[in-house]
């Protein structure tokens, strides 16, 4: 029998395994994780009965295989979850689904509403042009963002940065109040020397055009129009948090015959003289071992995994040396409640406001985003009347003045953020925080990142390798992007294809989320 190793269990090594031991019952699959749980940047922290998801994640996309899949796992709520019901808020249950009330094993449907504040007022997450945003930008900055962007539109910078990316798409002036310094923070780097790719990628069709095609055609009822990701209303979401997911799926491969080592290390990737890989090693328990494989799928770092693997040849092993991430810290904070006012029509317990996230766009603070994690799920929270549970984000470098902030300084910087954004009045608010870090949560486009072309072509001629996922193909992916990258692996195993260029294509299209006949928004 031959045998499958997996490098990593969050979404696009798990779905591998998954995926291998349904088509290939005649290839062992063993999965490596490095950490004491499963999903990755996508795992989901218990503390305390009060869960944390980290980075939030959506469950939207328009790739039938993978809603079926994800339906598969946690089926779509049959009945109405517990703040719906406290509200008697209409949401839309599937006949025959499960229970959230009573099952564990479900997911929900959930109100997308993410807004940016900036200069203490909310504006929608993207800009709207709605009246409410331009009585916030006041008479002269409407006139000021409609020039601006009116020059950007009659004289189009070469798209050589991120930074005239986001000019031509909206103006300069839009641009320097919501793109500019939350890019900063959130990379450590001026949008100028990041490359445009990240920005064509995260914001497939979202321009000022493209907001104004959104607006009329809701207002014309344009059937057969394209959405853009960051336009949609609503999403699914596991009723214990992303991690669920994948707690879900690592028990169903256990029961198919899969094996997997929890707090596994890969530490070296042996290939032989043929450039065929043969095995690779690890750490567990402090002790080393290796076995031996026919197959490796790595959704590892890439710097990682050419850094563990001999007889790398110079030009790819530098490229990958120099590989640039950016690592992710949150605090949870709970307090009986937040300042913010709920000026929608959006109902909610307690009547807080309604945003999964906010992105802050404030400058007196190092904070980038903030969840309400009341408003992902009623479940995430293990008193939901009577306290709100915040999620502090900040974009880190590992090794930095943040990342080595002990605990109790960490929770002391994010309380007193709170406070200079007014969502608290003083520390005695805070019942009790709780700091997680996350290492190369996000692959970044610059330094070495222009060469990675080069570096992709070396790791195509290792003929057993597949490099999935988000940190496996140093791509922004979300979790549905990565999991293709692991459907299209297992379709090439099963068949013998050698070439994979099929594996690193995925994501690479023009619009996002786009099936090829459209697909029908109302």
């Amino acid at each position: 029998m031959k045998k499958a190793l997996i490098i990593g269990g969050g979404p696009a090594g798990l779905t591998a395994a998954y995926e291998l031991r349904k088509q290939a019952k005649d290839i062992e699959v063993v999965v490596f994780e490095e950490s004491d749980c499963f999903g990755g940047i996508s795992k989901t922290v218990n503390y305390k009965g009060n869960r944390m998801d980290m980075g939030g994640h959506r469950f939207f996309s328009k790739i039938p295989e993978v809603n079926a899949w994800w339906d598969e796992m946690l089926p779509m709520q049959g009945s109405k979850s517990y703040d719906d019901i406290l509200l008697d808020r209409p949401m839309p249950v599937k006949e025959g689904g499960p229970d959230p009330e009573k099952e564990d094993r479900v997911m929900l449907t959930r109100h997308r509403v993410s807004r940016i504040l900036f200069n203490d007022k909310f504006y929608d997450y993207p800009i709207s042009l709605k009246p409410e945003t331009f009585k916030n930008f006041g008479l002269i900055t409407t006139m000021k963002v409609g020039f601006s962007y009116l020059a950007a539109v009659f004289h189009k910078l070469p798209e050589t940065n991120l930074e005239n990316f986001y000019i031509n798409s909206f103006g300069r002036k839009l641009y320097s109040m919501f793109f500019e310094y939350y890019t900063e923070n959130l990379w450590g780097r001026h949008p100028s020397e990041i490359d445009a790719s990240w920005g064509a990628q995260r914001t497939k069709g979202l321009s000022i055009i493209g907001i104004l095609k959104d607006v009329f055609g809701k207002i014309f009822k344009v059937k057969n129009r394209k959405v853009n990701t960051s336009l949609i209303e609503e999403f699914k979401y596991p009723k214990l948090g992303p991690g669920q997911l994948w707690d879900v799926t690592a028990e169903e491969i256990e029961k198919a015959g899969g094996t997997i080592y929890k707090n596994a290390k890969v530490t070296k990737i042996h290939k032989n003289a043929d450039n065929v890989l043969t095995g690779l090693t690890y750490e567990m328990d402090g002790q080393e071992y290796t076995m031996e494989g026919d197959y490796i799928i790595s959704s590892m770092p890439i710097k990682d995994l050419i850094e563990g693997m001999n007889d790398v040849p110079e030009t790819p092993a530098r490229i990958a040396k120099g590989l640039p991430y950016r690592d992710y810290m949150t605090l949870g904070v709970l307090v009986p409640k937040i300042n913010l006012k709920n000026k929608t029509s959006i109902k909610t317990v307690n009547n807080l406001v309604p945003d999964c996230w906010v992105y802050v766009q404030d400058r007196k603070v190092k904070l980038g985003r903030f969840q309400i994690y009341n408003n992902w799920s009623p479940y995430m929270i293990k008193d939901l009347e009577h306290t709100v549970w915040i999620g502090l984000e900040y974009f880190v470098s590992e090794g930095d003045e943040y990342w080595t902030m002990s605990e109790e300084e960490f929770s002391k910087l994010g309380v007193e953020e709170m406070i200079k954004l007014g969502l608290i009045d003083n520390a005695d608010c805070v019942i009790d925080t709780h700091m997680e870090k996350v290492k190369k949560a996000y692959p970044a486009y610059f330094d070495t990142y222009d060469e990675i072309d080069t570096l992709v072509d070396y790791l195509k001629t290792i003929d057993n390798l597949y490099c999935v996922g988000r940190n496996g193909q140093h791509r922004y992916n979300n979790i549905d992007h990565s999991m293709c990258t692991s459907f299209e692996t297992v379709k090439n195993i099963v068949s013998g294809t050698k070439n994979k260029d099929n594996i690193w294509n995925v994501n690479t299209e023009k619009e996002y989320h786009e099936t090829s006949e459209g697909e029908e928004v109302d």
